[in-house]
């Protein structure tokens, strides 16, 4: 069963862990669908992933769809 969060209305969309290791490194996916690493380990990529998140929400509102033309090319 999917938790539904504040806000959302109908089914919840598919979730999946934001944070893998991969090659002894930790990595982030973003909404867009970028992973973003390496760090050395899962708190400093949570660290890192705080840290993006604080980054998009100050950034000007185009800046998402630049980065979401740019994962789609990768």
């Amino acid at each position: 069963m999917m938790n539904i969060r504040h806000g959302e209305q109908g089914q919840p969309p598919t979730r999946k862990e934001r944070f893998f290791e991969q090659d002894a490194y930790w990595y982030y996916t973003t909404r867009e669908g970028v992973d973003i690493g390496p760090f050395d380990n899962r708190t400093d990529a949570i660290e890192g992933c705080t840290d993006f998140i604080d980054f998009i929400g100050a950034a000007d509102p185009s800046f998402s769809n630049t980065l979401q033309q740019y994962a789609r090319c990768a």
